[in-house]
């Protein structure tokens, strides 16, 4: 009990922390937001004038019988409505236009931080998840961030105003009012915990269900063809029931909170009437006065209903800040350089190269020292998990070398910026990467988005595309659906390496393109490939030993080092690795 005590001061900060910086979301807006709480104050200051025209309208026209009331309180109740009515609309408009505005905000801003993480952050990450945070957390945070503090500003001032008013009608009996308070309070602060607790595995399971959903839309072939239906459903089932166990416990617990404010409000009510009876028998009450008390105690229900149920909100948005502030400060890639390379020969070097992933007691390279002259095509071989992949991931730096350097035309590539260095590496993968738009925006993608059409059709004949393009129905111009699904395999990859030609990077690494292709699309891709690599230093990461039988250079990789270096015809007559890999693949075609 005594270390919850203690957690109570850094809990508390922490969430004035997180609410704070919520709150910056808003001030951009906040002109727009401050006409929203001069609506919400007005509002608020209307709320004692109800109770406050009871007592004339029945002290002066029941009971006194006087005219002048009679036909002035009706007019002043119709006026009451129309500015109460007014100032709702103007409060609820302007504070929805800020709430979606800090909503795209912090989207955006999600957004980008994805854009400029390193790869290594991907690896450790669930997708689904990620996509989760952008598309359920922040929904949840811009209710804490707008509506809440609207309704905290509305209602605290709708709350003194109506004490007010029943302090100056009786003292005594507001007092006896005010015991409800610290009851309420003690009940709120109980259950605030829980509720965030909830927020937070509502989050994750929401999280999972995203994952769950991703993979099965993308992997609907598989799913079918090795009956894996009944295992998703069973899987997304549990997740979907884990899902509405939170719900329906956090709808539990936030429920239990009005009702017993209420109970404890009721009990006060009652006891106030039984003392406003007594003081009407001694004369000391007006029935006006008592019609008007109990009338703003009756109003009083709602704000402090709506206060205490904040909690609720102010919970599950400051969880769903959490998750999203976890994200927005991540570290970006590390890009510290700030020199540029204009004229690029294309020589390569890696000086002594470590990594260390931290997966494995293994380095998944070891002190490699490579150099690649401009314009060669070095050919990378080995078994899985030698260390071909990751040595061509440390070029454009999606990883960072544990120790060593590596350089480009003897500049570490360390000391210039990501931009100045991927703008020289184009990137041909066998596991093609193309977006749900156009033949052209595919092409010329990202930087290369203003391309002439000219440019793109030339790139696209240089990569053999144009002669299926033509047969499309708007040729350049037609979708290829998400993934280029519309597409065969050889013709996103010669798509692929038209986007490598547009780009006329002078370093290209190339994860073997023709491993996965029958033989026609296999002689379309290799003549592409062979335009491709003219006049560039190319790093060809190889599957099927035959197609880089024309390398400059093989290395052969094991276990993060390089166990060979020749010529095709060199390492065949070594009798070494190669050999062995080079004939057991034959044996196999053959």
């Amino acid at each position: 009990m005594s270390k919850n005590i203690e957690n109570i001061p850094s809990t508390f900060a922490q969430s004035k922390t997180l609410y704070l910086r919520l709150l910056t979301y808003v001030k951009p807006y906040w002109k727009v937001f401050t006409i929203a709480i001069i609506a919400m104050v007005v509002l608020a200051a209307t709320q004692p004038a109800m109770p406050a025209l009871l007592k004339p309208l029945l002290d002066g026209s029941f009971v006194d019988k006087d005219p002048e009331m009679i036909s002035l309180v009706p007019i002043l109740l119709i006026l009451l409505a129309a500015i109460q009515g007014t100032s709702t609309y103007i409060s609820t408009v302007a504070l929805a236009w800020v709430s979606n505005k800090v909503v795209m905000d912090i989207r955006n801003e999600m957004f980008l931080r994805l854009l400029s993480l390193p790869s290594s952050y991907y690896d450790n990450q669930v997708s689904g998840k990620l996509m989760s945070k952008i598309t359920y957390d922040v929904s949840q945070v811009a209710t804490a961030a707008t509506h809440v503090l609207v309704v905290l500003v509305r209602d605290t001032l709708a709350v003194i105003g109506l004490l007010g008013w029943m302090l100056w009608i009786n003292w005594k009996l507001t007092m006896t009012t005010l015991i409800i308070l610290p009851l309420i309070a003690l009940v709120v602060w109980i259950i605030s915990q829980r509720l965030r607790n909830l927020s937070r595995a509502q989050q994750n399971a929401m999280g999972d269900m995203t994952h769950s959903l991703e993979e099965t839309i993308s992997a609907n072939k598989v799913v079918k063809v090795f009956r894996g239906e009944q295992y998703e459903s069973q899987r997304f089932a549990s997740i979907a029931n884990w899902l509405r166990r939170y719900q329906m416990k956090f709808i539990s617990t936030s429920s239990a909170n009005a009702p017993v404010v209420q109970l404890i409000t009721a009990s006060a009510l009652a006891f106030i009437i039984y003392i406003a009876s007594l003081q009407s028998l001694e004369g000391q009450l007006t029935v006006g006065e008592f019609i008007s008390f109990i009338t703003a105690m009756a109003m009083l229900f709602s704000p402090i209903k709506r206060l205490t149920g904040l909690n609720e909100h102010i919970q599950r948005g400051l969880a769903a800040a959490e998750s999203i502030f976890a994200l927005i400060d991540q570290p970006p890639e590390k890009n510290e350089g700030k020199k540029s390379i204009e004229q690029v020969q294309g020589k390569l070097h890696f000086d002594n190269v470590s990594l260390d992933y931290g997966l494995s007691k293994n380095l998944a390279l070891k002190q490699l020292t490579l150099t690649i002259n401009p314009g060669e095509t070095v050919a990378l071989v080995g078994a899985s998990g030698s260390g071909k992949t990751t040595l061509v991931n440390l070029l454009p730096r999606f990883y960072q070398p544990t120790e060593g350097r590596i350089l480009l035309d003897g500049i570490n590539i360390q000391d210039l910026s990501l931009a100045a260095l991927r703008e020289n590496i184009a990137l041909v993968s066998q596991e093609v990467v193309l977006f749900n738009g156009t033949v052209a925006e595919n092409i010329a993608y990202g930087g290369m988005n203003k391309a002439s059409e000219a440019d793109i059709v030339a790139a696209a004949e240089a990569a053999h595309a144009m002669e299926f393009i033509k047969t499309m129905p708007q040729g350049l111009q037609t979708k290829i659906g998400e993934k280029g699904v519309r597409l065969s395999g050889g013709q996103r990859q010669r798509l692929a390496i038209a986007r490598a030609l547009l780009k006329n990077a002078k370093i290209l690494i190339m994860d073997e393109a023709t491993s996965a292709l029958d033989t026609q699309a296999e002689q379309h891709v290799k003549a592409a490939v062979e335009v491709l690599r003219q006049g560039r230093t190319s790093i060809v990461i190889a599957h099927r030993l035959s197609t880089i039988e024309n390398a400059d250079r093989i290395i052969v990789l094991e276990a993060g080092q390089i166990l060979e270096t020749g010529t095709h015809t060199e390492l065949l007559a070594t009798s070494g690795k190669y050999a062995q890999l080079y004939r057991a693949q034959f044996s196999e075609s053959t």
